[in-house]
């Protein structure tokens, strides 16, 4: 969109014509400096040309101007056209018509054409100079007035003559308001809501850094987390480098990885890899295709472009690899329901969003107030996706959606098991996350090098020779490689009649632990004869 005050020099010839633009915001009027030598334009001369647009409120549309030209070059027209289908849809691009057949669209008596010559009273022109030096300075302005916004295309003409030469500036206003006076009528409200979202997501980061302490001293502060804190980060900064590292940070956690799993196989990092590299290169296209081809006398939506619908396409595929990955991972951990289940519904909505608000812009918004409108849609989608995130990961107790279970400093431990491979890198299976939370934000230090698991336990006791050995306690299901081998032990004393040892079914790993011998006859009649003596 261009700039609500626009100051431009042309200068040309029958076959030359150069147009830079200068200040794009307000400026107070100022001589023109001396204009550049013409710029080479492979074009035959031209009799009407479209110089900008800008949108105007109903009452209070103000365009305020200063034209210059050589008097023997006179006279152009600066000519007013509306968003009317009569009018500039009926001119522009429209090769069949001639310059006469397009200013006849327009309507005098709305002075809808300033006539840049002395006979013109309300040009404001007067002639300046001497001799070959006489140039005509037009100075003047006008108020727009329609029943509702309208967007206004300024172009300039000169029909049956050899080529148009002018200086000029304008300043396109609407009204005296601080927040709508250098503003198109279709941009009204974007600086207020920018203001309030900016707010709004700063709240939102500092509330996902207190999260991400607690979560730290828990050591359950994963990958994925810090990848939304950065999303989170750079979003009213960079909008299009948050969105992709929140969408990847979708299809990881879609895929399992910090909740059910401790990496991505290598075919999925490479798929990854090329799905982002496509994504990213085709935003890239889209913000070239946008600079160098979206036509200024037209008003465009940024996914009105091939580029744009292939955003779109990839948004869908995206969405449908998202689905299957979720599938996948409820099905080898059932017991993720929880987290699972709201996660996808909740982002489900956020993946149609764009595509859904990308079309209803094209097709179903006026173009007077598209802009304003999808400005507002746009962050509310982010600030949504954001929000949901965060009640879904806070770390509460009390929180069933919790994800994690699998501390920080266990991943490297199972990562490095002697049986490393594909089983490795599935974490046990652990119905909750919000179980390892402690009152206070210290790291549990007895859990701190073992991995849940749903079978086996860890046994505290010694093996004992001569009685019988203390009942094994179990405080939880570890993993069978987070049991710590046997201590070395006596073999048992021989005694007569005994019978063979087996080893005992204790919870250690090696071999080598002994089981309790038996107790022969003549031991239980001594024990007998003692019971007596003490009851006596």
């Amino acid at each position: 969109y261009l700039p609500s005050e626009v100051n431009v020099l042309l200068l040309s010839s029958p076959s030359h014509l150069h147009l830079p633009l200068f200040s794009p915001h307000s400026l107070p009027y100022a001589p023109l400096p001396h204009p550049p030598r013409p710029a080479l334009v492979p074009h035959s001369k031209q009799d009407w040309l479209f110089l900008t647009r800008f949108c105007f409120l109903t009452d209070f549309g103000r365009l305020d101007f200063r034209f210059r030209y050589q008097k023997s070059r006179c006279c152009q027209n600066i000519l007013l056209y509306f968003d009317d289908s009569s009018q500039w849809p009926a001119v522009y691009k429209k090769p069949d018509k001639d310059c006469y057949q397009k200013e006849a669209v327009l309507r005098p008596e709305n002075n809808q054409v300033i006539n840049l010559t002395t006979r013109y009273t309300w040009s404001g022109c007067v002639v300046e100079g001497e001799g070959d030096e006489e140039v005509l300075s037009c100075v003047g302005g006008r108020s727009f007035r329609s029943v509702r916004e309208r967007w206004w295309y300024i172009a300039l003409s000169k029909c049956g003559g050899e080529g148009l030469q002018l200086e000029y500036e304008m300043k396109l206003t609407n009204g005296q308001s601080f927040w709508t006076q250098h503003f198109s009528a279709d941009e009204f409200g974007i600086l207020e809501t920018d203001i309030t979202f900016l707010v709004i997501f700063s709240l939102v980061f500092i509330l996902s850094c207190y999260f991400a302490y607690n979560l730290k001293g828990r050591q359950l502060l994963h990958t994925t987390y810090k990848m939304f804190m950065t999303a989170a980060g750079v979003e009213d900064n960079i909008t299009y480098l948050h969105f992709l590292v929140f969408l990847l940070m979708l299809i990881l956690l879609g895929k399992g990885f910090t909740v059910t799993r401790a990496r991505i196989s290598h075919s999925g990092s490479v798929k990854l890899s090329i799905y982002m590299t496509v994504y990213t290169v085709t935003y890239i296209i889209l913000f070239i295709y946008e600079a160098e081809f979206f036509d200024p006398g037209e008003v465009l939506y940024a996914y009105d472009s091939p580029a744009g619908y292939g955003l779109m396409g990839l948004q869908l595929l995206a969405y449908v690899w998202f689905c299957y990955a979720v599938l996948i991972s409820l099905k080898h951990y059932p017991e993720k329901q929880p987290f699972y289940i709201p996660f996808f519904t909740a982002y489900t909505l956020w993946f149609f969003a764009v595509p859904v608000m990308a079309l209803i812009a094209n097709f179903g918004i006026p173009r007077w107030a598209r802009e304003k409108i999808v400005n507002g849609i746009q962050l509310g989608i982010h600030l949504y996706a954001h929000i949901v995130f965060l009640a879904i990961t806070r770390p509460s107790a009390a929180n069933k959606n919790f994800p994690y279970h699998v501390r920080t400093s266990q991943i490297g431990i199972l990562l490095s098991s002697p049986k490393a491979g594909v089983a490795s890198e599935s974490f046990p299976h652990h119905a909750y996350g919000n179980s390892s939370f402690l009152g206070d934000s210290q790291p549990n230090f007895t859990e701190l090098f073992s991995i849940q698991s749903v079978s086996g336990c860890m046994c505290r006791g010694t093996v004992s020779i001569r009685s019988s050995p203390p009942r094994p306690t179990c405080r939880y299901p570890p993993s069978p490689h987070s049991l710590p081998p046997c201590p070395p032990a006596s073999p048992p004393l021989p005694l007569h009649n005994s019978p063979p040892t087996s080893p005992s079914t204790s919870a250690c790993r090696g071999e080598g632990a002994w089981a309790p011998r038996h107790e022969t006859d003549r031991e239980k009649e001594r024990g007998t004869q003692r019971e007596r003596s003490r009851g006596r």
